[in-house]
């Protein structure tokens, strides 16, 4: 009797799941103990999938340029690289008639910016673009640059508690700039809560008004299915969408842009050099109209690439509801456990019912500084999280001074402010494909420990000139680990 796709799913999530690289990495903490490290910093950057590490090594037996199919490897090349943007537009749902996918350099800050310009371009006369407050810089900073006018949109609340971006205040920006609009961006998912917003909905409403819309999808790629082109409803349709392949389990690939033909066509393309023309004369050129030729002037990352491909297809074949579904049980348990915690504080609703998440928890313990927990959990735990801002200043901020607002005496803005400039900061805990309850329940047992020893914790530690936490006696040489010299030099040892 043959199995069900969804119970082929899961077996493979439950493989892949322990197919990565740097899982069984051991260091030596303060307290003299060696430990493995449990990687609970996701958000920033995932770890390498090991089936796509072997396909890229495999790759490298045939590694050619693209752009020619005059000898086999170049032939493999052109024909595998083709592939990779074929298949993340069948992953994304995204119509091949209607969109196309290419690559930029720094991933989804590249991908932003570059479509930034492109919606200035193709619409000048429309000079107002409109942002959650939830963005990262990336997704913010850009239009700042290539807007006349950026305006932020809060989000929601529920009982004190902060939900997605508010639909109704968008609406009423919308309203109020009119055909000033060119364009809406917001993030899938929230880098600092894991909230995450309801695209759909946004996009219709932005184009309700006339307005288009970008998605940052640098959270929501490797966590979520994605439906760019909505057949039943096509108002619900995104113009783009972009996010980094590093973000989605292969460091050092590329950023991806799929976005609609009709936009990039409307003008030339933003990057010129070698594979995106036809022709070349003395005093002009001619653009070629193929995708993604056109849009991926000079050699592509094809490397990093082939690594993307192979990850989309594994996340493809696991299915992303089957990944999603056993994501939100871990997630569910997490905030769960943490909110056990005493003093521990979540920032953003940790009802997933009404407020779904995905990856991220952010989180401080009351009167302990982020920075210190942030460094006790690396020293004495092998357990890496982020702490400060995390690049979304903004959103950081509001939800610090609100928590403030309803748990503390201050009555004068200028004091809280004050305060909140000492303090500002938070320490985030983000899940991956490969994280477990088990992960969770040492984190919880991690800060709890913490929390009933802060004095001792306290005293082992000084604040730098850099205003960062540093032991007063365990000194980690990461030369002794890892060095590229270090490394070379055994690697050619007689």
């Amino acid at each position: 009797m043959s199995k069900t796709p969804a119970l082929k799913g899961l077996e493979l999530y439950r493989k892949i799941r322990n197919e990565f690289i740097g899982l069984n990495t051991k260091y030596l903490l303060a307290n003299g103990e060696t430990k493995k490290r449990i990687y609970l910093d996701s958000t920033a950057s995932t770890l390498m999938m090991k089936p796509a590490f072997d396909i890229m090594e495999k790759f490298l037996h045939h590694y050619a340029n693209t752009h020619s199919e005059m000898h086999f490897d170049a032939k493999i090349s052109s024909r595998e690289y083709q592939w990779v943007h074929d298949k993340i537009l069948s992953f994304l749902n995204a119509d091949p008639n209607v969109y196309t996918c290419f690559f930029t350099g720094s991933g989804t800050t590249a991908a932003v910016n570059r479509m930034a310009r492109v919606f200035r371009d193709i619409r000048p006369e429309k000079d107002v673009a409109i942002v959650s407050i939830m963005e990262h810089h990336s997704n913010d900073l850009p239009h700042r640059k290539h807007m006349k006018e950026v305006v932020h949109v809060p989000v929601e609340f529920n009982e004190n508690q902060m939900l997605c971006v508010s639909l109704p205040l968008m609406e009423a920006e919308l309203k109020k700039y009119g055909d000033r609009v060119n364009y809406v961006a917001v993030t899938g998912v929230s880098n600092v809560t894991g909230i995450i917003n309801p695209l759909k909905k946004i996009a219709k409403l932005a184009h309700k008004y006339g307005a288009l819309i970008l998605v940052d999808g640098a959270q929501t790629a490797a966590h979520l299915p994605i439906e760019i082109s909505n057949q039943d409803d096509p108002e619900a349709s995104f113009d783009a969408f972009v996010f980094s392949g590093h973000k989605t389990y292969v460091p050092g690939s590329p950023g991806v842009v799929v976005a609609k033909k009709a936009h990039l066509l409307a003008i030339e393309p933003e990057e010129v050099g070698g594979g995106m023309v036809k022709e070349v004369f003395e005093t002009e050129y001619e653009v070629k109209t193929e995708f993604p030729d056109r849009e991926e002037a000079g050699t592509p990352n094809i490397l990093g690439a082939i690594g993307l491909g192979a990850v989309i297809d594994v996340l493809d074949r696991i299915g992303m509801d089957v990944l999603e579904a056993e994501e939100d049980k871990i997630m569910a348990y997490a905030l769960e456990k943490m909110n056990e915690v005493e003093g521990l504080v979540i920032y953003g609703s940790t009802c997933m019912k009404t407020c779904p998440r995905a990856a991220s928890i952010s989180f401080n313990l009351r009167d302990i500084d982020h920075g210190l927990v942030a460094g006790v959990l690396n020293d004495y735990f092998n357990i890496a999280v982020r702490n400060q801002c995390f690049c979304a200043h903004p959103y950081v901020k509001e939800m610090l001074v609100a928590d403030m607002k309803l748990n503390s005496t201050f009555t004068d803005i200028k004091e809280l402010k004050f305060s909140l400039g000492l303090k500002k900061g938070m320490v985030r805990a983000s899940l991956g494909l490969y994280n477990t309850r088990e992960d969770v329940d040492a984190l919880v047992a991690a800060l709890d420990h913490i929390t009933k020893n802060i004095e001792f914790y306290q005293s082992q530690y000084i604040v730098n000139e850099n205003e960062t936490y540093v032991h007063k006696t365990f000194y980690f040489d990461h030369k002794t680990r890892f060095s590229i010299s270090g490394a070379l030099d055994d690697m050619f040892k007689k």
